[in-house]
């Protein structure tokens, strides 16, 4: 497989070119890589020449590469979809139809291997922030065998000193949104409509329902459900359930814990701590503060890593710069 290319010119060539005269004219031949064959590029495709494609790309009709993006190997572009500013994808990606990844702004959006980027779906654009200034970097940083479905945006950090996150092996489904600055850890799900508001920070083996809106600087506890058609205006602590237009704490997300292996004793002994903490029968146990220091210095329930993870999760929410917890309602209803 090679390529005739003309030229008048009498400088010398590279080693990898032949060079022989027909007539007046001269020509030059070029032997295309193994690494060039094995990609496919449809002629309908704009692809800059200082794009980096690794081994095996393929981009399917009417789509956009920009001259400092990277694609690693074996990465699929179905038709339709575009990829602008300095954007970075690792080996075996995938945009369907319509999708969008990058802009072309300062700053860079990076992706690891192995993610999915569904129909339509925008991602690494310009936040919808007001502070951001026109010029300033922003950033946005994807991990590995993520799937984000359709319709999901996913916008850059606001500022140059921030950048928003998303782990690895979430699946993120249609129509969600996250915000700038928005630090999503791994193995999480969102359904679809789960919006993230600015500075959230979505830990790991959380899960939330449908329709579920998250309120700006609010964190998510690891292995934690958020019921459908919540509204989440104050942190959620790990290993709890919330839900409600106002969410509240509904108890303990027992069938996660079980599906993500946690034993029957620590399941257990969540239980009793979630019960001393949250729904007192002693009306001398103090405030939520007293009540945490029981359960931390418990001779039994203190010995498990799970409750004393709970517990930190929980007084971590108290802190200064933080929202509080989700409303709780004691036994007694007050």
């Amino acid at each position: 497989m090679f390529s005739l290319v003309f030229s008048s010119s009498r400088r010398p060539l590279s080693v990898a070119l032949r060079r022989f005269t027909l007539c007046r004219f001269s020509f030059i031949v070029t032997y295309a890589t193994e690494e060039e064959k094995s990609r496919f590029i449809h002629p309908s495709s704009v692809v800059h020449p200082n794009a980096i494609l690794g081994e095996g790309v393929s981009i399917g009709p009417f789509c956009t590469v920009g001259p400092f993006a990277k694609l690693g190997s074996a990465c699929q572009l179905y038709p339709g979809s575009h990829i602008f500013g300095n954007t970075e994808l690792g080996d075996n990606c995938i945009l369907m139809t319509g999708a969008v990844i990058g802009d072309d702004l300062p700053g860079h959006t990076v992706a690891g291997r192995n993610n999915v980027f569904g129909h339509h779906a925008v991602i690494g654009i310009k936040c919808q922030d007001m502070k951001y200034k026109f010029g300033n970097e922003c950033f946005l940083e994807i991990g590995d065998n993520n799937e984000i479905r359709e319709h999901v945006s996913i916008h850059r950090s606001s500022t140059p000193s921030d950048k928003t996150v998303i782990g690895d092996n979430n699946l993120i489904m249609g129509s969600c949104h996250i915000a700038h600055d928005c630090k999503v850890g791994n193995n999480n799900i969102l359904a679809n409509s789960t919006l993230l508001a600015g500075h959230v920070v979505v830990e790991d083996y959380a899960h939330t329902a449908g329709g579920v809106v998250v309120h700006q600087f609010c964190r998510i506890g690891s292995y934690s459900f958020i019921g459908g058609g919540s509204v989440v205006s104050q942190d959620v602590p790990k290993y709890i359930i919330v839900s409600g237009e106002r969410a509240e704490l509904r108890g303990l997300n027992l069938e996660g814990l079980r599906r993500r292996g946690f034993s029957a004793m620590e399941i257990k002994s969540l239980r009793a701590a979630y019960r001393k903490i949250f729904m007192p029968t002693d009306t001398s146990s103090g405030n939520i503060e007293d009540r945490l220091s029981q359960v931390e210095h418990h001779k039994d329930l203190g010995l498990f890593p799970a409750v004393s993870s709970m517990v930190q999760s929980i007084r971590d929410s108290f802190a200064e710069n933080r929202r509080g917890i989700c409303k709780f309602r004691s036994w007694s209803g007050s």
